[in-house]
């Protein structure tokens, strides 16, 4: 699977790079107060870049339009598109439609319709720190089901934001989201969780959403910091992926629903700092 992969990279990457071992793992990042502020100036252009976008997003406009706006916001902004050539990835969004979950590569010929439900990532590099969000853009009237999924992606990660602070684990995020999510009649995607996330776009630990033995349950510190990213599916939990190596469908082709904030711990709690 996607995450048991993805913590392999992240544990060798972590050993070249001979980074601080927190809890007997390697390469959990504690950050300074000057780090954390660093990250959170990168934040802020990503929340600003995501609310003008998202004024965009409308019937018979292409992905590509949408996201052409985002990169030049960004650089217009002094700042660097975190995903665009990462791992080869073409674009400076992630735009995914309906039952795309992610990974949704911005294309001329995409063209938004009513009913749509739109899900945009963005990535943002600036002065060396990464930060990264994911909204939902529901373009029109949606139907019920559709909004009921949105409203508990909402619950989700909310919930999750109360919960976090020192002390509590890795373990706590992944019930308080697969509770919620059961509660409501959907299901949790296992394959992609959130990451540390600081001087590199994915850094550990993995943040996960469901209860597993396979991945570390660290206990949360004050410095930490990482991506909350709920993504749940109307249906089924299981995706495939299409022929571009990217985008991220649902297996059943039923609607799927993604939110991502870059959050640091606190001393008390947590700030989420792409508000």
């Amino acid at each position: 699977m996607f995450f048991k992969k993805f913590i392999k990279s992240l544990i060798s990457t972590s050993e070249q790079d001979q980074t601080p071992w927190i809890q007997r793992r390697p390469g959990i990042e504690i950050k300074s107060s000057r780090e954390i502020k660093l990250i959170t100036e990168t934040a802020k252009i990503v929340s600003a870049v995501l609310n003008e976008i998202k004024k965009e997003v409308k019937s018979n406009v292409s992905t590509l339009d949408i996201n052409e706006y985002a990169e030049k916001l960004v650089r217009d902004m002094g700042a660097i598109p975190s995903y665009k050539g990462y791992s080869g990835y073409p674009t400076a969004t992630c735009i995914s439609i309906n039952n795309e979950v992610l990974h949704g590569i911005p294309n001329k010929n995409r063209i938004i319709k009513e009913k749509d439900l739109i899900k945009i990532e963005l990535g943002v590099l600036l002065n060396g720190f990464h930060a990264n969000k994911s909204i939902i853009v529901p373009v029109g009237s949606i139907g019920e089901n559709a909004k009921n999924l949105i409203k508990t992606n909402e619950d989700a990660i909310n919930q999750v934001i109360n919960i976090i602070k020192p002390g509590n684990t890795l373990l706590d995020i992944a019930g308080t989201v697969e509770d919620i999510v059961k509660l409501n009649g959907f299901s949790v995607v296992e394959d992609y969780t959130g990451s540390g996330i600081g001087r590199n776009l994915h850094e550990q630990p993995a943040i996960f959403n469901f209860r597993t033995n396979e991945l570390p349950n660290i206990v949360l510190r004050e410095g930490m910091t990482f991506t909350i990213n709920p993504i749940i599916n109307e249906g089924s939990k299981f995706c495939k992926t299409l022929n571009d190596q990217w985008t991220v469908i649902t297996s059943d082709g039923k609607l799927s629903s993604n939110l991502r904030h870059t959050i640091a711990i606190t001393k008390n709690g947590c700030e989420v700092l792409t508000k």
